[in-house]
């Protein structure tokens, strides 16, 4: 038999759940005027961070066991809530980005995630800035090409197969999560709007074209001479 909960014992699981969102919360916020304080995440310790969320010692290790533990639980939710967002970023087809650039506005979806992420820049500037976690702009990195990855290989010019798209791949993600982190670290001064358009046009600015000299280039010639070029060194 199916064993229902009395309305106070659900009201009471409720106002435990609020309670810890409110703790985790203060704890998350916490952290991150730490970082900012002492300039290098290694320097924060468990004292310092419950002090300033105006907790105790003991509320901090009934959810953490230490920082990494807390820093761990953090990026994994902040990964969790981007995915989405990239997700959607994935879905944008060739003729929908052409149709936004044409008509001189962001990739499809790129002003929705940036939304996300000013959401929650508060924590995720000092986490991902110099004195943060260097591992979690790896994590970033490995969830956009999770996503992207056999996105982008739809439809993809047979010639650009093997090493060379697997290269593109990670210098356009490394680029993008590169900027990305500028925006967060100079405190986000542009819109949410503005940065999608910039971010957007730079996917697009080849060598040349801010000196009025572009060079044009045939990629998937030019992956295939590589693919060959790799192939008879290799005889």
């Amino acid at each position: 038999m199916t064993q229902t909960m009395s309305v106070p014992a659900v009201l009471s699981v409720c106002k435990l759940d609020r309670r810890t969102a409110r703790t985790r919360a203060a704890l998350r916020k916490a952290l991150a005027e730490e970082i900012d304080a002492t300039g290098d995440l290694t320097s924060v310790t468990v004292t310092g961070v419950t002090e300033r969320a105006g907790l105790t010692r003991r509320t901090f290790y009934s959810h953490y066991k230490d920082i990494p533990d807390l820093v761990l639980h953090i990026e994994k939710e902040a990964l969790a809530e981007l995915r989405p967002a990239v997700e959607q970023l994935a879905r944008v087809n060739l003729a929908e980005l052409r149709e936004a650039i044409d008509s001189y506005k962001p990739c499809p979806g790129a002003t929705e995630m940036l939304r996300s992420i000013r959401k929650h820049g508060f924590y995720l500037r000092p986490l991902l800035g110099n004195g943060g976690d260097p591992a979690f702009q790896e994590k970033l990195k490995h969830l956009v090409h999770e996503v992207i990855a056999q996105r982008a290989l739809h439809d993809l010019d047979p010639r650009a197969l093997g090493s060379f798209f697997d290269y593109y791949l990670t210098f356009a993600i490394s680029a993008e999560v590169g900027v990305l982190i500028r925006w967060l670290i100079g405190g986000m001064r542009e819109s949410d709007e503005q940065m999608a358009g910039l971010m957007t046009g730079l996917m697009f600015v080849a060598p040349g074209d801010l000196y009025g000299k572009p060079i044009k280039l045939d990629v998937p010639r030019f992956a295939l001479a590589t693919l060959v070029l790799g192939e008879e060194n290799n005889d």
